[in-house]
């Protein structure tokens, strides 16, 4: 058996072929909450998503989240998710106080940092291996508001990312980077930087309407090809005719911008996509960087979702937990079979040398 969220996940992590899924979205319920604290008690089938929407109108947010709020609380404990905000505040784990898990025998076991200690670490990041998270305790963090203080600069290249990143990682929260991965020569790893903090009670820019639409069909072929990633980067690293832009945003276009855009994977045609992920130790960081960018540029196998990041220095807990400190690299690629396959196999291959991680 195995624990299903809400299907997220990507690659088969949250499939059990030939077994039994523990569908848990049922698993809804909101148990406790301390307004001291910040701490929140819930079931495991509750979504992010429902969670900001209770508690963001009361001053509270996620202390960490990936880059979608359409996810299980169990799920994004089981994934160990991380942010925009790892170099600040570490992954979710970091921020999850306890939880009860129930194994395959049945038993029932409340599990924290002294309680069960092994067994929190393996579930922390342990893809559901573990058992059923039944329940959790997450401590929440205090805002002031639902706007976002926040910044977008262009750089032209690799050297660029990592000198705004050396000025913004002591003074902003939340920092990541899109990057042209079609770039090459001098322009090799260009991209918009974005960096923004919770803005403070004084901000008050007015009313914001969330607004999503759905991408309506499978197309027969991707939608995604050479042709349109390149005209995708060129425009989107000339959107802003200034080299820095400044103003208040509402969280949710600055964390979930992809959530304005649900099934937007439906693009990639039949065939799917993979994404790619790795992480780099410092290091090794920039000339690994350096290199897997060259390979993707050669291959002409790019990607218009391609996130660059630091990883900072906090130990995620989990036993299997994806972060290390050093730099993360994300991609996804449209399913082009066996050319992909060999890009991969050189990409292991470079990752690997750097003592990255998958």
């Amino acid at each position: 058996m195995l624990p299903f969220g809400i299907g997220r996940s990507y690659g088969d992590s949250c499939l059990n072929e030939n077994g039994e899924l523990l569908l848990t979205r049922a698993l809804d319920r909101f148990i406790s909450f301390d307004p001291e604290t910040g701490e929140l008690v819930c079931e495991s089938g509750v979504l992010l998503a429902d969670i900001l929407r209770l508690f963001v109108a009361q001053g509270w947010f996620l202390p960490a989240t990936p880059g979608t709020r359409y996810i299980t609380l169990g799920g994004a404990i089981a994934n160990d998710v991380h942010g925009k905000n790892h170099h600040y505040a570490g992954t979710l784990g970091a921020h999850i106080q306890r939880f009860e898990i129930l194994r395959s025998d049945g038993s029932r076991r409340v599990c924290s940092r002294e309680e069960n200690a092994p067994l929190f670490a393996a579930t922390v990041g342990g893809l559901g291996l573990t058992g059923l998270i039944t329940w959790a305790a997450l401590r929440l963090r205090r805002v002031a508001n639902p706007w976002m203080d926040a910044e977008t600069i262009r750089f032209p290249n690799l050297d660029g990312f990592f000198e705004v990143c050396a000025e913004s990682d002591r003074d902003y929260e939340h920092t990541v980077a899109w990057i042209d991965c079609s770039g090459r020569g001098k322009h090799l790893g260009r991209g918009l930087f974005m960096r923004g903090n919770h803005a403070p009670a004084s901000a008050t820019p007015g009313h914001y309407r969330s607004r999503e639409v759905t991408f309506p069909v499978v197309p027969p072929v991707s939608l995604v090809n050479s042709l349109s990633l390149r005209a995708f980067n060129t425009l989107y690293y000339h959107k802003q005719f200034a080299m820095r832009t400044r103003g208040l945003q509402h969280y949710e276009p600055f964390f979930y911008p992809l959530d304005g855009l649900l099934e937007w994977s439906r693009m990639y045609g039949p065939q799917g996509f993979y994404q790619y992920q790795c992480a780099i130790p410092m290091a090794a960081g920039r000339e690994a960087t350096t290199q897997l960018l060259d390979e993707i540029g050669r291959s002409g196998l790019g990607s218009f979702l391609a996130v660059l990041k630091l990883f900072g220095t906090q130990t995620s807990p989990g036993l299997l937990s994806f972060p290390l400190h050093g730099i993360t690299l994300a991609l996804d690629f449209p399913n082009r079979g066996e050319k992909l396959h060999r890009l991969f196999e050189r990409l292991d291959a470079l990752v690997a040398e750097a003592g990255g991680r998958l």
